[in-house]
């Protein structure tokens, strides 16, 4: 069974969503919901993925709520922005930022929590010399933007994930 269903949570899921995203189920697009709920994981489990290792899972909380928290904030100032409240100069612009990290799952969840976060987006990783590229709504303090990525969110990822 393990071979025909490497992982029977992704086949059923797989199979579902197919079904649900192409209603009303015909008899075709049971036969692809089938094949599809079967190929997909067989095709992922060639991928064989590391396993994630999380060193300290009480950092892995606190920092869920610092994210929380700075995205409720962005939400708050883009608002802001948009609505007109805001006087001042404002500038759409990249900054670029040294990161020490190098695990592939802190450099995930560290792209997840910026592109999530309103008014920032990762927008390219060079491996060779670890510089992140990040986009801002609003750029006024770029060197900000470098200490607040790298103290409140790669500190804490390379702990969670070292």
């Amino acid at each position: 069974m393990s071979l025909l269903l490497p992982h029977p949570f992704l086949s059923a899921g797989l199979a579902l969503m197919w079904l649900v995203l192409n209603a009303p189920p015909s008899p075709g697009n049971i036969v692809l919901a089938l094949l599809i709920g079967l190929i997909v994981p067989a095709v992922m489990r060639a991928l064989r993925p590391a396993p994630v290792r999380v060193r300290r899972p009480g950092l892995a909380v606190r920092l869920l709520f610092i994210v929380l928290y700075d995205m409720l904030r962005s939400n708050i100032d883009v608002a802001s922005i948009i609505l007109g409240l805001r006087r001042g100069e404002r500038r759409a612009g990249f900054v670029s930022i040294p990161l020490d990290m190098q695990t592939p799952f802190g450099l995930s969840v560290l792209s997840i929590i910026l592109t999530a976060t309103p008014g920032t987006l990762w927008v390219q990783y060079d491996t060779h010399t670890g510089r992140l590229l990040m986009h801002l709504i609003d750029d006024t303090d770029s060197e900000g933007w470098v200490r607040r990525v790298k103290d409140r969110y790669e500190r804490p990822l390379m702990e969670i994930f070292a």
